[in-house]
């Protein structure tokens, strides 16, 4: 027998790395000279014969423990291994201990003790086989008739399914199949498939792996498959559906024919995919799908490009599959992604429960928020009251923590990318000392560890995250629904709050608590929306203070300028159709996204704004192909005409043949921005929609680059909310949402020189010269009582508020003397000034620098050191503001 055939009989292949190059399946990394290391054999889809995949002893064993029972591991190592005769007892001991170590992880997690062979297609399996046969994905409670060669497992029957869910319409008769295909099976006797498998390859949109492959690259792997024009694929793309192009050219291809019958099994296709999900390189994604591709018929490929895309296109989502498994199954889901465990548990009998539970490591779907248009709407959805939490520009992020690993995932349930969180691993343990195991919700985002202040939206980007040298990525914690063991999302969440007050240390500009502010009244609520938009932040989250945690439901409220008031508040321009895309989907081959632009008169050409792809109704979306009077340039750049402004980026595959006689259109979005991708200014929109067709202007009517400059300054200056204030009392707002008391100083002060860039605007006495507290007053009662009969005969109309009650500070030496004028506004507004070597109930030091040295602290490190800035701001703000942006930084020792 030759080399060639001993190598074929045994799967797998284990020596010591002679010269160091080959590169470990799993982990990436070289397999050193003098390692031992193993191949598995597999198919080579360039030739004859088996090709080596080598990975590090310990990858491979690990690759094992993910895998199914049924795909072959080693077990026996004299028959599964070639070249074992040649090891030495060392290296023999520790490959069988790590098989020992494998039989029985798979014995606890499966029940079975080796991986039993995949039986071939026309076999018919006992009943105890069929047992033996059971994949990991099922248990005997969820697939008690699993039979691996029944035909409900095989990929046919799949695309039939998927088939009939796309040709109806009901959601409920959607359902009804998928519940008569679980039950039934495909030929009426039972299923005897497995659920979790038909389920994940069901919803691979929700369920996902990477592939890293996008449709212009899975045409350009195809083509060279199919040894076809790569240009005429990407023409038929413009049809929409990536699919059904690689389809028609893989039935018309002479060179790489698809089979005539389909004889795939779904466990085929999943191995094919997790696979996939596993190659990064152009050349193995290529090698891996010719291999694959030689096997399937053209509806398999259509269906399995599908699958690659995240999208089966049959209008159904996790609800309708996963009401058809259980009626409790999509709602455990919600609360737990792994769906392994909630079909297992609502499939396992009478003696398991369905309720949903949250498990640790795996994603929660988030609890999401509604849109509030108004404050009367606040109040009513809230009526116990609400946190006004300051919603950030950032990114959602979901920490968990088991033991010292952490995993972190986005809004949509992916994994966040390292360099926005790794850093975390180090500053989380120090902010929850006593929290071992733990899940919060929060946000990240770019601060200035020099002002505090957060960074724009989008400098979280790891190219933009090297323009700001002064800056780090900051974890704003505003939830925790998981705390040592103790599930929280069943507690209100003032108790969730209190858990974190009580566990969670703030580590500056690295882990923070989220801003948030205690509401019962209307006026307060309009007080601070008004507030955070002449801030210009994006805006507020509102959450009745007994509402519990409901993953993925809409039942907190959010707070922006473009929803107030049915958009009355946000920000618009009449900009000019100058190009178009082609959508994706249903909209596929429609020209659907549209290229907005203004006139620039200095260059006399035109510039980009900003896409919109929503606003039009599917009619008025037919009428505009004939209306739109287009040149296909398909992209390319060297196409786009001399008048147009336009960065590489945004070359639509439509151009107007004619900018002056295209049509104007109202845009409106959450707030104007700066975006380097556009060419007016910069100058763009947020979140665009169209709003109106502007029939009653033309090019020269609509906004200009002139006029789109001076609106974009406005925004950024002021916030008109005075619509916030409308109805009610006049003595309790003006027109601009200033304060009461501000006003009446405001009238108090008439006449006088207005002193700007001091405090001195912002004191609400009626009487010059009086204080109502000084700074020896808790020492010196003899100079109160002199103070107060100063002060005898002066009527206060309008107390001042007590904005720094519990608030005592410690100066530092030096404060007293350059900041006088704000230490008495200090005073007068409640706050109190411990004596020097008093330092009971201190709880602030303010310091006149932002950069201090340790002998300027005075050993008082536990204190929240902060610059007079602080103090000054609170006192214009007429509000305790956060202390975190002035909190002062340590020289270097």
């Amino acid at each position: 027998m030759s080399d060639h055939d001993e190598i074929e009989e045994k799967p797998f292949l284990i020596e010591v790395a002679k010269q160091g190059r080959a590169v470990c399946k799993k982990c990436k990394q070289k397999c050193a000279q003098g390692e031992l290391r193993i191949a598995k054999l597999v198919a080579n889809p360039f030739g004859e014969g088996k090709m080596k995949n080598w990975h590090h002893v310990s990858c491979i064993f690990e690759v094992f423990l993910k895998q199914r029972p049924t795909t072959k591991r080693i077990e026996d190592p004299e028959n599964d291994i070639d070249g074992w005769d040649s090891l030495d007892t060392d290296n023999k001991n520790d490959v069988v201990k790590r098989i020992g170590e494998c039989d029985k992880a798979f014995e606890s997690k499966y029940g079975v003790k080796a991986s039993p062979k995949k039986p071939k297609a026309k076999a018919k399996d006992t009943e105890s086989n069929t047992k033996k046969d059971t994949p990991s994905t099922s248990s005997e409670s969820v697939a008690p008739q699993y039979d691996p060669g029944h035909k409900d497992n095989q990929f046919r029957e799949f695309r039939k399914l998927v088939a009939d869910i796309t040709n109806i319409s009901s959601y409920l008769e959607k359902t009804s199949l998928v519940t008569k295909m679980f039950t039934k099976g495909s030929d009426g006797t039972g299923f005897k498939g497995d659920v979790v498998l038909w389920c994940r390859l069901l919803l691979p949109g929700v369920v996902k792996r990477i592939y890293n492959l996008q449709s212009k690259q899975l045409i350009k792997l195809f083509s060279k498959i199919f040894r076809t024009d790569q240009d005429a694929m990407l023409e038929h793309l413009e049809q929409g559906d990536i699919s059904e192009t690689i389809q028609d050219f893989f039935e018309k291809s002479k060179s790489f024919k698809p089979v005539k019958k389909s004889t795939l099994s779904l466990q085929e296709v999943d191995d094919f995919l997790d696979e996939l999900s596993n190659l990064t390189k152009e050349e193995e994604q290529m090698a891996h799908l010719t291999s694959f591709t030689s096997k399937c018929t053209g509806n398999d490929l259509k269906i399995l490009i599908r699958l690659i895309k995240h999208d089966l296109r049959m209008n159904a989502g996790a609800k309708h599959i996963l009401d058809g498994v259980h009626p409790d199954a999509y709602q455990a889901f919600q609360s737990s992604r792994n769906i392994k465990a909630v079909i297992t548990r609502c499939l396992g009998g009478k003696g398991k429960s369905s309720k949903a539970t949250i498990e640790l490591m795996t994603p929660v779907l988030p609890m999401l928020a509604e849109a509030c248009k108004s404050v009367e709407q606040a109040m009513k959805k809230c009526p116990n009251g609400m946190y006004s939490e300051i919603k950030y520009d950032g990114e959602r992020v979901q920490v968990h923590k088991e033991g010292s690993e952490f995993k972190y995932f986005s809004r949509s349930l992916k994994p966040v990318l390292p360099h926005k969180v790794a850093h975390f691993k180090q500053f989380i343990p120090q902010a929850f000392p006593h929290g071992k195991d733990l899940i919060l919700d929060s946000e990240i985002l770019m601060i200035d560890t020099q002002t505090g202040k957060p960074l724009p939206f989008g400098t979280l980007g790891v190219h933009k995250k090297s323009e700001f040298k002064d800056a780090s990525v900051c974890l704003f914690v505003f939830d925790c629904i998981y705390y040592n063991g103790e599930i929280l999302t069943d507690k209100p969440i003032k108790h969730r709050k209190q858990i974190l007050r009580e566990n969670m240390t703030e580590i500056p500009n690295h882990v923070v608590f989220s801003e948030m502010e205690e509401i019962h009244d209307p006026k307060d609520l309009a007080s601070m929306i008004a507030k955070v938009l002449k801030l210009g932040l994006e805006g507020l989250v509102l959450k009745d203070v007994m509402s519990i945690y409901e993953p993925g439901k809409r039942h907190w409220l959010k707070v922006k300028k473009d929803y107030l008031f049915d958009g009355a508040m946000a920000d618009s321009a009449d900009l000019i159709v100058l190009g178009a895309w082609y959508g994706t989907g249903k909209k596929g081959g429609v020209m659907s996204i549209f290229l907005m632009g203004c006139y620039d008169e200095d260059s006399d050409k035109f510039c980009t704004v900003t896409k919109a792809s929503t606003g039009h109704d599917d009619k008025t979306l037919e009428r505009l192909q004939s209306e739109l009077d287009m040149v296909k340039i398909s992209s390319d750049a060297s196409k786009v005409p001399n008048w147009l402004r336009c960065t590489k980026t945004m070359v639509p595959d439509f151009v107007a043949r004619d900018p002056k006689s295209q049509p104007v259109w109202e845009v409106t979005g959450a707030e104007f921005t700066q975006h380097d991708v556009h060419t007016a200014d910069g100058i763009s929109i947020r979140f665009p929609r169209v709003t109106k067709i502007r029939d009653d202007k033309s090019w020269d009517s609509a906004t200009s680059l002139k006029e789109l400059k001076v609106l974009y300054a406005k925004s950024k200056e002021n916030t008109d909310v005075s619509l916030l204030f409308k109805g009610m009392k006049d003595e309790e707002s003006d027109e601009s949402g200033s304060s009461p008391k501000k006003k009446k100083a405001d009238e108090w002060s008439k006449g006088e020189k207005k002193k700007q860039n001091t405090l001195e605007g912002f004191v609400k006495v009626e009487g010059k010269g009086c204080k109502r507290r000084s700074e020896d007053d808790a020492s010196s009662s003899t100079k109160k009582a002199k103070k107060e009969s100063t002060c005898q005969k002066v009527e206060i109309k309008n107390p001042l508020p007590s904005y720094f009650e519990n608030v005592k500070v410690l100066l530092e030496e030096g404060v007293r003397d350059k900041a006088a004028e704000v230490i008495r506004y200090f005073i007068a507004y409640g706050g109190v000034v411990s004596k020097r070597g008093d330092k009971t109930g201190v709880t602030h030091m303010v310091h006149l620098k932002k950069l201090i040295s340790d002998d300027e602290t005075t050993g008082e490190k536990d204190l929240k050191h902060v610059t007079v800035d602080w103090i000054k701001d609170c006192v214009v703000h007429e509000s305790v503001r956060d202390y975190r942006p002035y909190t002062v930084c340590w020289k270097p020792s």
